[in-house]
């Protein structure tokens, strides 16, 4: 059982899409290189991450926050490809753009424990996630992080929103499955998630 306003739409983007996505998105990556971010406890994530867009968001010690730069080269994020940005017009908001793509980089031992997305200034605004690659393990819970969960498997092409009572839910990704797709050099997963950070 889901909460309202959480909407899985299978197989969203075919093959061809995919594949244009993800060379886009790599060559993008290149100018702003994936990196392990701490969390506020000062314990180095699992998943490699960067930003497109512009703002991005970031983690360290002094806790959860968006930037316009990327933290490592100074430079500012490059910017969300215009495919994203029409996919987010047509499934979140015509009127307002996305500000951030978060761009999670899995490998085979990469998890994302239970959280939320809380650091946005108007939570009406939906997220809007798209998976690439291996397929995902998706835990999926409630607005209290000990209210039931269950699990979804995310495939590549797959794209998700998390609006109403779902933009607040508790979430994370359990395991990748490696192997399960050729789409990304090397293997692994992307999941692209575009938010609206700053007040529209």
């Amino acid at each position: 059982m889901t909460l309202p306003g959480f909407r899985l739409l299978s197989g969203r983007l075919g093959p061809e899409r995919q594949r244009q996505l993800v060379d886009e998105v790599l060559a993008l990556a290149a100018e702003a290189p994936p990196y392990r971010p701490k969390t506020p406890g000062g314990k180095p994530m699992s998943v490699a991450m960067t930003n497109l867009g512009p703002l991005g968001w970031f983690t360290d010690e002094r806790g959860y926050r968006y930037l316009p730069d990327h933290p490592l080269t100074g430079l500012p994020w490059p910017p969300i490809p215009a495919a994203l940005t029409a996919l987010w017009a047509e499934l979140c908001d015509v009127d307002t753009p996305p500000d951030c793509c978060l761009v999670n980089v899995y490998d085979a031992q990469a998890r994302m424990g239970l959280h939320r997305d809380a650091d946005e200034a108007d939570f009406h605004f939906p997220v809007l996630s798209i998976s690439l690659g291996d397929t995902a393990i998706f835990r999926l819970g409630g607005l209290s992080r000990s209210d039931p969960t269950c699990q979804v498997r995310l495939a590549s092409g797959d794209v998700c929103v998390l609006g109403g009572e779902a933009r607040r839910a508790y979430h994370g990704v359990d395991r990748i499955i490696p192997g399960s797709s050729r789409l990304i050099p090397g293997g692994g997963r992307i999941n692209l998630t575009l938010r609206r950070a700053a007040p529209a």
